[in-house]
């Protein structure tokens, strides 16, 4: 509870808070968008294949120049099941004699057909240009729109194993600085890449910069933030990314050009990078990595904007160091990767977190990267699953507060998973029940995902905070690669990826069962601290707690008075 202290005599909630999380909310706003960008900027047109006259049929030029574009797709390409053109064939001869709709009649698919050999004719109606149909991505070729996605989520995986790390050793402030500049740096490269291997590296980097600002800003708020007010501001700053969803909606239908649209949700974060330099550097971090003087320094700047530069004033890095001795005792010079399996609790707290953020990646992605495949319309399916958030994380909000962290992340995976799987056994006559299903089961994953933010942040110390979350977005990042390919197994057994997708979330919903409660508990700073809470029980420790408050109340006025 020391840094709890410190934090009371400077401001635990005032302007300072308001001014820091009114910054922090504006690059989880646009990372949503960076997440969310594949719908939009690899959405695929309806096409067919591209029709060229051979040098024998020039007697029958003057007759298509008259001719309507679907009477002469009846020329040469066949139907699909649904009478519609089909989009990866064409007939290997062109068949002028079913001009004539009397010979037409019956089924045409006798005659031979092979693969599009000229490319393609995308209907830029809806989306005036995508990756999809700047690089031809489509037929035997539509995996490599999958696996853009993927190597995004690679570049999310690979930032929160490198990123994590390094903001641990070097500072909260430092990495998202360094993040905030590569993201605006990469995404506007990507937006003007004249290849698709090209555009897939900048992606690559995006993705590494995004994972170093959500692992940074999120951590920033809880750092700053006393227990009363943690869930409030953490609920909020999600909610910020919920809007980042329907803004994503809305910027995307006015700017139906993906080149430009990757530019629009990159470039703030030119300004984002300014403005970071501005946020004061954890001062918890910097006490327990022995920089107390820096830690004075920034938090005397936070007591003069909260009103309290009096206060501020008696502080001494010799009254930081005093506050914060058992925390201090618990460190040591260096940590690791490997000290996040070397005791019990945290061993325990780490295979169990590993699993519940896999499942929340790998189902929440599986959902929300392939709208298309819903047979709604893009825009609106996007908005649908933006708002669908909003009811999904107020209950979220309430449970945590009122019920706890552990029943809330269990509860939410378990519905998703059950919801997915009901699913399957609903008839696709009912689309907008089918749609209304996938909605609700997005929401609860979107309530894990929030809850998962704020648990994983209180489960770990501060020493390994950064480690720790960097390890298990890892896993988060895996589940959201490979969800894309999962989707491909609908091709073959329709039902299939919403099976996989529900049993992980149902297996992941049991494993958050067997983590401990942290509602009402301070956050621990030192891995010695976090094994001695789990050895005294939940129940024993919350006495103790409750005695402690005048204690703790009486060594603030003490510390007043002798400085």
């Amino acid at each position: 509870m020391g840094f709890a202290d410190i934090l009371e005599i400077v401001g635990s909630v005032g302007k300072f808070q308001i001014i820091q999380v009114l910054l922090l909310i504006f690059p989880v706003f646009f990372v949503c968008s960076q997440n969310l960008l594949q719908n939009f900027v690899a959405a695929e047109p309806d096409h067919h294949c591209r029709i060229h006259l051979e040098a024998n049929d020039s007697k029958y030029i003057n007759v298509t120049d008259k001719l309507q574009t679907e009477e002469l797709l009846r020329v040469f390409i066949p139907l699909d099941q649904n009478q519609q053109p089909e989009q990866c064939r064409m007939y290997s001869l062109p068949q002028w004699h079913l001009l004539d709709l009397n010979k037409a009649q019956g089924n045409r698919t006798k005659y031979d057909t092979q693969m599009c050999t000229d490319g393609w004719t995308f209907d830029h109606s809806k989306f005036k240009a995508t990756i999809v149909s700047e690089w031809d991505l489509v037929c035997s070729q539509k995996s490599l729109k999958r696996m853009a996605q993927s190597i995004y989520m690679a570049g999310l995986m690979i930032g929160a194993i490198i990123l994590g790390r390094l903001s641990d050793k070097y500072g909260r402030r430092t990495l998202l600085f360094w993040s905030s500049f590569q993201l605006a740096v990469s995404g506007t490269c990507g937006a003007f890449s004249s290849s698709f291997p090209l555009f897939c590296f900048w992606r690559f980097l995006c993705g590494v910069a995004v994972s170093g600002i959500i692992c940074n800003t999120y951590h920033f708020a809880v750092e700053w933030m006393p227990n009363k007010i943690r869930t409030s501001v953490m609920t909020l700053m999600n909610y910020f990314y919920t809007f980042g969803q329907l803004g994503l909606a809305g910027l995307a239908y006015g700017i139906q050009d993906w080149r430009w649209l990757q530019f629009a949700v990159s470039a703030p974060f030119f300004i984002i990078c300014l403005y970071s330099w501005w946020i004061p550097e954890s001062a918890r971090w910097l006490i327990l990595n022995d920089k107390a003087d820096a830690a004075l320094k920034q938090l005397k700047r936070v007591a003069k904007l909260n009103g309290k530069e009096e206060e501020g004033e008696k502080l001494t890095t010799s009254i930081l160091k005093s506050n914060m001795r058992q925390e201090l005792s618990g460190t040591k010079d260096s940590y690791s990767m490997l000290d996040l399996f070397r005791t019990p609790i945290i061993r325990k707290t780490t295979f169990c977190n590993m699993l519940i953020w896999f499942s929340t990646g790998f189902a929440y992605y599986g959902l929300s990267i392939d709208l298309q495949g819903f047979g709604v319309d893009i825009y609106l399916m996007q908005v649908i699953f933006g708002a669908v958030d909003i009811p999904a994380k107020l209950v979220g909000f309430i449970t945590m507060n009122y019920v706890g962290r552990r029943f809330t992340q269990g509860t939410s995976l378990i519905l998703a998973g059950s919801i997915m799987i009901a699913n399957i056994f609903i008839s696709k006559e009912f689309q907008a029940l089918r749609t209304s299903f996938a909605a609700v089961g997005k929401g609860c994953l979107a309530a894990s995902f929030t809850c998962c933010m704020l648990y994983t942040s209180e489960l770990y110390p501060t020493t390994i905070r950064q480690t720790g979350l960097g390890l298990v977005s890892t896993m988060c990042r895996i589940g959201s690669m490979l969800a894309p390919f999962v989707r491909l197994s609908g091709d073959y057994v329709p039902s299939l990826p919403l099976v996989i997708y529900g049993g992980m979330a149902l297996i992941a919903g049991v494993a958050a069962s067997f983590l401990t409660e942290t509602l009402n508990f301070p956050l621990p700073d030192t891995i010695v601290e976090v094994e001695n809470r789990a050895k005294k029980g939940a129940e024993k420790d919350k006495e103790p707690m409750r005695d402690e408050i005048p204690l703790q109340e009486a060594h603030i006025s003490l510390i007043k008075q002798t400085v």
